[in-house]
């Protein structure tokens, strides 16, 4: 059981596919018309305040041609999306760091790390969104396990991830850890490499360094 007491979901349930190969009605269903699907995993795209320098139609227009739904031929796309059963259930925001305009502006990536912020070979983790049907099941795990290959795949030398730091017996909202929780990079195999805060760490996997070492994938 997990956690919250619901069943996981088992692996051999899940399959995980680039959103551009994924149905946009798919990833509606996915964001639904709440938290997510208000935000539409612009956070960290939109340049300023999200909800005062922005639409909701817009924001809808900017996910959707980021993720390029429906199109198995395009050269880019903005995360995967998970099935469950053939269900549209998850999804996770997965590009180069330089993507993402808003991470410049924030503390967590940078602090006490020497980082070039327009090194375009380092991919980022950034925004999980599972339907509510399918939350505290485990659907994060083989999200994030998924990002790995995906970033590698495609000229990746490193992913990394700016996760929470949940604790026993502290609720959080469900808003609170669309940037994932610590434990799920670490079954992933992140290892964690600065804590800018008290409640978030940087976990990363360099692709060479865990080639040489023999690291899990």
């Amino acid at each position: 059981m997990t956690a919250g007491g619901k069943a996981p979901i088992p692996e051999d349930d899940v399959t995980v596919v680039p959103a551009n190969e994924a149905s946009w009605e798919d990833l509606v269903a996915i964001f639904g018309t709440r938290d997510a699907g208000r935000c539409m995993c612009q956070r960290f795209k939109v340049i300023g305040w999200i909800w005062r320098d922005s639409t909701q139609e817009g924001r809808t227009a900017m996910l959707r041609a980021q993720a390029a739904c429906g199109d198995p031929d395009a050269t880019a796309t903005s995360g995967l999306v998970a099935y469950v059963d053939g269900d549209p259930a998850g999804w996770v925001a997965v590009e180069p760091r330089t993507a993402y305009p808003k991470l410049r502006t924030s503390r967590v990536p940078w602090l006490g790390r020497d980082e070039d912020e327009d090194d375009t070979g380092i991919w980022a983790v950034t925004c999980f969104v599972v339907r509510k049907e399918y939350r505290g099941r485990g659907l994060t795990y083989p999200l994030a396990q998924a990002t790995i290959g995906f970033a590698r795949e495609r000229g990746a030398r490193a992913i990394e991830a700016y996760p929470m730091i949940t604790q026993p017996g502290k609720e959080i909202t469900w808003g609170e850890v669309h940037v994932g929780a610590r434990q799920v990079f670490e079954e992933a195999g992140f290892e964690e490499v600065s804590r800018p805060t008290v409640r978030r760490v940087v976990m990363r996997i360099d692709f060479g360094r865990e080639h040489e070492s023999g690291g899990r994938t």
